[in-house]
């Protein structure tokens, strides 16, 4: 289904609410709080999405609707870069809370991106609800062909790598897409255990790669089961 994502707030909410129940949840950035549209049925939609499946189930699934414990820690690692003046893309951004996190650190301009039509419209909502719209749109970008007029200064992406037949494609995207300049970069996110060893291999022609660990508490509703849970952050810089 394509939605048309110009509509005023409150048409892109009933959009949403016609295929799920939705509400909005906090999130605390530093200082700064957002609010993320969420799906409150999940386990309902699941159930009836499932059995309909015939193929290609990781694609079908609704990953785009998931708070990834990676996008939340990339928004957060982001606090701490540059930010005046620079544009910014998200790339698999799902409703976008990576972008999102990033425009209440100051960045001049925000593009949100993913190819889920449904992910694009969350996305929007977000964008609509926190008041973002001046400096942060939404686009439909497929990475194996879509090919933008311009480039970023930074483009990030939070569990991103773990479908090995796109690396190729995301490393052209990424080459193709960040600015021609020596402190432009490429930040991506991913739980530890993942390896993506085919992505830094094919990247390693084309960047400069620096990594990082990084580890946070995670819960599964309150403190007394909190878990800790370790990301490593890939940051790409064009040799």
């Amino acid at each position: 289904m394509q939605y048309r994502l110009d509509a005023p707030l409150d048409e892109l909410l009933d959009m949403a609410r016609q295929r799920f129940e939705v509400a909005f949840e906090p999130l605390a950035v530093g200082d700064a709080q957002i609010e993320v549209l969420q799906v409150q049925n999940m386990k309902e939609y699941l159930d009836n999405l499932v059995p309909t499946i015939k193929e290609d189930a990781l694609s079908a699934l609704p990953l785009w609707a998931k708070i990834w414990p990676a996008a939340f820690m990339l928004g957060h690692f982001l606090r701490h870069a540059p930010s005046k003046d620079k544009s910014l893309l998200e790339i698999g951004a799902g409703c976008g809370v990576t972008g999102l996190i990033a425009a209440t650190q100051g960045f001049s301009e925000v593009v949100i991106s993913d190819i889920n039509e449904d992910a694009l419209l969350f996305a929007r909502i977000n964008v609509l609800q926190n008041g973002m719209e001046d400096r942060v749109s939404v686009r439909k970008v497929d990475i194996q062909t879509t090919r933008m007029d311009r480039s970023f200064d930074y483009i990030v992406g939070a569990e991103i790598l773990y479908l090995e037949p796109l690396h190729r494609a995301l490393v052209k995207f990424i080459n193709h897409h960040l600015a021609k300049r020596p402190e432009a970069e490429a930040i991506l996110a991913k739980d530890y255990r993942r390896k993506a060893k085919k992505f830094f291999k094919l990247a390693e022609r084309d960047f400069r790669m620096q990594e990082q660990t990084v580890g946070a508490k995670t819960t599964a509703g309150n403190e007394d089961s909190a878990d800790r849970a370790l990301f490593t952050i890939h940051r790409l810089r064009a040799k």
